[in-house]
């Protein structure tokens, strides 16, 4: 797959990147490379290759899944500035216009 230059522009724009005009053949090219490079990955047979999350086999410890503290929300929001429904407000710091 190629790249036209329209194209090039048309994805900075999307990607809202400031794309000087005397760059875009430059681009054009280079992703135009990344695509045709792809396209001969995908061609790849990987019919007989069992998919993998790792390269090497191993397993992660995993620790016990236990409660090793106790419940302090009610002492935390005792002497939180504002909570309401046990939920902490916040002051507003965007203003809608």
């Amino acid at each position: 797959m190629s790249l036209t230059s329209d194209d090039v522009k048309k994805i900075a724009h999307l990607a809202r990147l400031n794309l000087p005009e005397a760059d875009a053949p430059l681009y054009t090219t280079q992703l135009s490379n990344i695509l045709h490079f792809i396209e001969q990955m995908n061609q790849a047979n990987t019919a007989h290759i069992d998919a993998i999350a790792h390269s090497l086999d191993l397993t992660q410890r995993l620790r016990s899944d236990q409660i090793t503290e106790t419940d302090q929300r009610e002492a935390f929001q005792a002497i939180a500035p504002a909570v309401e429904a046990g939920l902490y407000l916040v002051p507003k710091v965007i203003d809608e216009e």
